[in-house]
């Protein structure tokens, strides 16, 4: 499978200058790009193909005075651009035909130099490498020192150079990793993901919420009335702009690591792992919004389901609609409501649950037999387990004939 392996970067004033040309040339040519196209829609004109584009707005582009400029950088990462570009119409082509599952695609818009994130990127046509001195060549750039944290598993295929709104730049490689079986383990956990205990696990485990962002709080509010109070346009007001940029990468940072500890722990210990697919994006709309997205939820899932794939653990997810929490662990009964004020409850059947605990074991327990009837998610997809309807059995009625009464159309129609 491929993943992506991130390394800070440290480029001198010559090197941030020459990064900075690369980022305006690269969202000159995707604006121009995009310009061309819509004009050409606008006019009645044919879909202009990638091959025109790429010799209207590059090609031909630097031949011209007002875009000479364009020759200063690698063509490479002209070609990325449009390919990006490319990229973006193809899904909302694709989103507009219903071939792309998921929410609908929006067209390309453009890009402003005012964006807090800019990237380029660069394939292996760019002849980048990597130094035995240990930094990172990029054409028409130099040699850039990389802070390795780690070794690369295999030769990249490509690598996006990033500088975040903090101003930190990052080198972003695409590689190709081979799978890294670990050792059996006997232990299997459902995970019910909650606000009050960030998740809770079947053996009767519950992880605190470290709510960073509610803790940075202070800090963030402090920076944010600065930043109000600066004038637009003025040097203070770019300062203050920066601290908070700053503030809001510490809290994403924190998240992110921490996110990663839990998930590598929890996959390490475990040989399956069953976890329930929350609506997040429609929690997201509530007044909860804010502890939702602190949570950050679907960036764990996404992080279990990868390392699952690629130390040969199970993973499943289980329909947001099973009543987990309403279920009885111990005898199957459902309860008929459990408003979310109800922590513990007490069964028919004489069994005390705790809420979060007893919808763990729930989810384990699902999770288990969607894994077992055998439709089990392929290998680095998300698409979610299920089972077939009542197991493959007949529940539609057979063809009968309509009675007098249910048969007829409106009075007056034709």
């Amino acid at each position: 499978m491929q993943l992506r392996y991130n390394y800070r970067m440290y480029p001198n004033a010559s090197q941030r200058q020459a990064l900075a040309r690369a980022f305006g040339c690269a969202r000159t040519v995707f604006n121009d790009g995009l310009r061309a196209r819509i004009d050409a829609h606008e006019q009645g004109l044919p879909y202009l193909s990638d091959g025109d584009l790429s010799k209207r707005v590059i090609t031909q582009a630097k031949l011209t005075p007002q875009r000479s400029w364009l020759g200063e950088v690698s063509a490479v990462v002209l070609q990325q651009a449009l390919a990006d570009l490319n990229t973006a119409y193809r899904n909302f082509f694709s989103s507009l035909s219903g071939k792309r599952k998921g929410p609908k695609v929006a067209p390309p818009r453009f890009k402003s130099r005012k964006d807090t994130r800019q990237a380029v990127r660069f394939t292996k046509n760019a002849r980048f490498a990597v130094t035995t001195a240990g930094k990172l060549r990029l054409p028409k750039i130099g040699d850039v020192d990389v802070r390795w944290s780690r070794s690369l598993p295999s030769d990249p295929s490509s690598v996006t150079v990033v500088k975040d709104a903090v101003g930190r730049y990052f080198a972003s490689f695409v590689v190709e990793t081979t799978d890294e079986p670990l050792p059996t383990s006997p232990n299997a956990v459902g995970i019910d993901l909650g606000l009050t205990h960030f998740a809770v696990l079947s053996d009767g485990r519950k992880v605190a919420n470290p709510r960073f962002l509610r803790r940075a709080a202070k800090k963030l509010r402090k920076a944010q009335k600065a930043l109000s109070r600066a004038l637009p346009g003025s040097a203070n007001r770019k300062k203050a702009t920066l601290k908070v940029a700053r503030a809001h990468a510490r809290v994403s940072d924190m998240r992110n690591d921490w996110a990663h500890q839990l998930s590598t722990t929890i996959i390490r210990e475990n040989q399956a792992v069953y976890v329930e697919d929350l609506a997040v994006s429609a929690l997201g709309r509530t007044k909860m919004a804010r502890s939702v997205h602190d949570a950050a939820w679907s960036r764990f899932v996404t992080m279990l389901e990868y390392k699952a794939v690629r130390h040969g653990r199970t993973f499943a997810k289980i329909g947001r609609w099973f009543p987990s929490s309403r279920l009885c662990s111990a005898c199957g009964i459902i309860a008929a409501s459990m408003p979310l004020q109800v922590r513990e409850w007490t069964c028919s059947c004489g069994a005390i649950h705790d809420r979060d605990v007893n919808a763990a074991i729930n989810i384990k327990t699902e999770g288990a037999r969607i894994v077992a009837a055998g439709r089990k998610p392929a290998a680095g997809t998300r698409r979610e387990a299920e089972t077939l309807n009542a197991c493959g059995d007949r529940v539609r009625p057979l063809p009968a004939v309509a009675q007098v009464e249910e048969a007829g159309s409106r009075r007056g129609a034709a």
